[in-house]
């Protein structure tokens, strides 16, 4: 049955690298934001080693992964995977994740140095550094006959890459990454290079939430720093606070009789 593992057994590395698909799970601190789960497709993922795996996170009307990983203290990710042929099985990796922006140094060197082949729509590479591997029996996932991957993704962002080669500036991805990487559903910063373009070429983000639900000044970055400073405002309160009972409690001390002479009274 269930198994938990330090690192990635030599097995369950082989079975990994056989599947057609995994879904990605993470999640942002605050209790009242959204867990995201994204289904994976496609040979586009691999294993480093036995602590780390990794793959190409494609271009997506959403960019949750890239701003929980982003969040400061945050970064934990869970990679689920399930053997829909032959014997049943589920995997689950849980670790931190790193992400290397597209044409970044780090991704142009990681790209290089592993010989992966990119595709137009490529965002970035997640790189995941597992602490816990698990294994469990799957019994309960049912059977299916894999037939093919969808191309539908690839050839849009093919399209979209001709159109901009060609002199359209409208199908550039850096835009597309301005309209709808710039924040997750909640609010939080996502892919650094779309906030870059979105703030110099002053782009506003695609609505992703509607409802009474949706975060108050969602896509603001008045927001971020909104934060930032109630976090200030915060820490000055408090301080000021501590003072004042400070200053209290010397007031209080001769009041009572005596007190003022334990101070001196050996330990």
């Amino acid at each position: 049955m269930g198994a938990f593992y330090e690192t990635i057994p030599q097995s369950v590395q082989s079975w990994i690298l056989e599947q057609k698909m995994f879904w990605v799970a993470t999640a942002p601190l605050s209790g009242s934001g959204h867990v995201n789960v994204s289904p994976k497709g496609g040979e586009y993922f691999g294993l480093i080693d036995e602590k780390t795996f990794w793959y190409m996170e494609l271009t997506g009307s959403g960019c949750e992964t890239l701003a929980h990983l982003y969040e400061r203290g945050n970064g934990r990710i869970t990679i689920m995977l399930c053997a829909f042929e032959g014997p049943p099985k589920i995997v689950r990796l849980w670790g931190k994740g790193r992400v290397l922006e597209s044409e970044s140094p780090e991704f142009n060197d990681f790209v290089s140095n592993f010989n992966i082949e990119t595709i137009p729509g490529t965002r970035s590479i997640i790189i995941v550094d597992v602490h816990q591997a698990g294994s469990s029996c799957g019994f309960s996932v049912p059977v299916y006959e894999f037939k093919s991957q969808r191309e539908v993704l690839n050839d849009y962002f093919k399209a979209k890459e001709r159109k901009y080669k060609q002199g359209n500036e409208k199908e550039s991805m850096d835009r597309y990454w301005a309209l709808k990487s710039q924040f997750s559903m909640d609010g939080l910063e996502a892919m650094k290079r779309g906030v870059e373009v979105g703030r110099r070429e002053k782009i506003q983000p695609m609505k992703k939430m509607v409802g009474p639900r949706t975060p108050r000044n969602q896509y603001s970055r008045s927001r971020v720093r909104g934060s930032a400073l109630e976090t200030l405002a915060l820490v000055l309160v408090s301080f000021a606070m501590g003072i004042l009972i400070a200053l209290s409690a010397s007031s209080v001390v001769p009041i009572i009789p005596g007190l003022d002479r334990l101070w001196a009274l050996p330990s």
